[in-house]
């Protein structure tokens, strides 16, 4: 028998559905999974096999082919363990449901019960945007998911929980938020620029690029308190708008940056990287293209502290950010990965 079941994959920082596709046919017993999966979507096989058996259904000992659509997009992470278990059992007809409404997230443990997801809040963007009227995510996960409005947001704590729901045993309320959730850094990040006395000069020069989202280089002697003013700057930029917050904490979620507890960035981001980053840790990119330092400071501050010492080719990247706003990464297999940035950049030298 032939079951679907719908799933989202990660491309760059935006959504992509993917359809699973499941088929069970007489054979030696065998499990195969195509579609361009990458080591810890094969790897999947064994999660999800354990994963059945220990929840207390039958894994079938048939030819077990599992199909990744669309077969020419890459798919990488641990996010497709629950579609695929799922269609196992809808194909294996242990159990009955209409899934053509649900995306269905999660990475699960050898007992079934699900893990926390990387890039969830993406997805479920993408499940309201396409019209799909429900998402199931780990429990760990529903407070992120639930940034997005419109869409039912399930949360399922594991594999024999979520066939139960299917069955109709248990009923699995929707996930309502108590109310707005804040990332707040840690205090040592912040400094005021009110309790910074003299160097007048330099807080103007502050003041109008927090103003005009302007670039800044800060030159002087060791200890003049160029460090101290850059690091000061995001106390005196605007509080976020909600659009801005959501595209933060996108870039924050497909990085697996977000904490579980409070996963809603409202305060500006601070990226200082260290001078001896490559390339690919300043822009992003690798084999599976993530965001670097210049995305993960979108809608905030880059500081490169001690700017001589970093490479030529790293500043080199540099250049299309500054100018054009996009960051654009290409690959050999035409892969292209576009993120579009707005920062405040402050320099020292």
């Amino acid at each position: 028998m032939l079951a679907k079941v719908i799933t989202c994959a990660v491309v760059g920082l935006e959504g992509a559905i993917v359809e699973v596709e499941v088929d069970i046919s007489p054979g030696l017993p065998s499990f195969t999974i195509v579609g361009l999966p990458d080591t810890a979507v094969q790897e999947a096989r064994e999660r999800v096999r354990a994963a059945i058996r220990n929840s207390g259904y039958a894994f079938p000992m048939k030819r077990v082919v599992v199909n990744l659509a669309p077969a020419n997009l890459k798919k990488a992470g641990p996010a497709y363990d629950l579609p695929i278990a799922v269609g196992i059992l809808l194909s294996s007809e242990q159990v009955y449901a209409d899934t053509s409404q649900t995306i269905l997230l999660g990475e699960l443990s050898l007992d079934g019960s699900l893990r926390h997801t990387d890039g969830i809040l993406p997805m479920v963007a993408l499940a309201s945007q396409e019209g799909i009227s429900a998402v199931i995510v780990p429990e760990a996960d529903a407070k992120e998911a639930s940034l997005i409005k419109g869409t039912k947001i399930i949360p399922i704590t594991s594999l024999a929980q979520l066939v139960s729901y299917f069955r109709g045993e248990i009923p699995v309320p929707e996930y309502k938020s108590n109310g707005e959730q804040e990332y707040i850094p840690p205090a040592s990040s912040f400094t005021d620029l009110a309790y910074i006395k003299g160097q007048e000069h330099v807080k103007r020069a502050i003041e109008v690029a927090a103003a005009g989202g302007h670039n800044v280089v800060m030159i002087g002697p060791p200890g003049s308190g160029k460090t101290l003013l850059a690091r000061s700057l995001p106390s005196i930029l605007p509080p976020m708008t909600d659009e801005e917050v959501l595209e933060v904490t996108k870039v924050y979620s497909v990085s697996g940056l977000l904490p579980l507890d409070t996963p809603l960035i409202r305060q500006r981001p601070f990226r200082s990287p260290h001078y001896t980053i490559s390339n690919a840790g300043l822009v992003g990119g690798g084999h599976w293209p993530k965001p670097g330092e210049i995305s993960l400071s979108h809608r905030g501050v880059l500081f490169l502290d001690e700017l001589p010492e970093f490479g030529h080719a790293v500043l080199e990247v540099l250049r299309q950010p500054l100018e054009d706003k996009v960051i654009t990464i290409s690959r050999a297999q035409e892969w292209l990965t576009q993120y579009s940035i707005c920062y405040d950049t402050v320099l020292q030298v």
